[in-house]
């Protein structure tokens, strides 16, 4: 069992940057698969960054590709995720989540555990 609490959204202005934060505790991250997704009103929850705790590398969505960066503290069970050159479009509820070894980190279904979201939105 792992509890995630985000942290570190806002508003901000287009190009701006905000590092969202997702600390957990109960377990390590090391054993799962750590991911973030967003959901706006209206639309599908969607997937933007993950890492296998067995791996150092990340996997982004096309639209995150290039502007965010995920990465992680060990010491304090953190991951974090640095978004840069924010647009409109990335106006939406942010969660993270974690799950298996083993799922489809793009998948929201796959994943077991989730925090309570964080709110960021970005103005035109």
């Amino acid at each position: 069992q792992v509890q995630l609490v985000e942290s570190g959204g806002g508003l901000v202005q287009a190009g701006g940057s905000l590092r969202l934060s997702c600390a957990a505790s109960g377990r390590t991250f090391s054993g799962y698969t750590v991911g973030w997704f967003r959901q706006a009103p209206g639309k599908e929850r969607e997937f933007v960054a993950a890492i296998r705790g067995n791996s150092p590398n990340t996997y982004y969505a096309d639209s995150a590709k290039g502007r965010f960066t995920m990465s992680k503290d060990d010491g304090k069970n953190t991951v974090y995720l640095q978004m840069n050159s924010l647009k409109p479009d990335d106006t939406a509820v942010y969660y993270c989540a974690a799950g298996g070894l083993l799922i489809n980190i793009a998948d929201y279904r796959h994943y077991n555990y989730w925090g309570q979201g964080t709110q960021v939105t970005v103005s035109s």
